[in-house]
């Protein structure tokens, strides 16, 4: 499916997770936020997750909204 997150990967360290996109730091998650977000890798699609925390999630799919009818 064209469109779908791919590339990213995690790294649990003590307290903190560390996500890449293709091999570059692209966030690092400390305490609470590391937690909801191994949390939520369980329960749903880890690259849909991680694109998500990352803000790596729309790539052009946006409609700007001065072109509105």
């Amino acid at each position: 499916m064209a469109g779908t997150p791919n590339g990213f990967e995690f790294t649990v360290r003590g307290d903190r997770v560390e996500i890449r996109h293709h091999g570059r730091l692209a966030a690092t998650l400390r305490t609470s936020s590391a937690m909801k977000f191994l949390d939520d890798v369980q329960r749903h699609d880890p690259q849909q997750v991680m694109a998500r925390v990352t803000g790596n999630y729309k790539r052009g799919n946006e409609r700007s909204g001065t072109h509105r009818p």
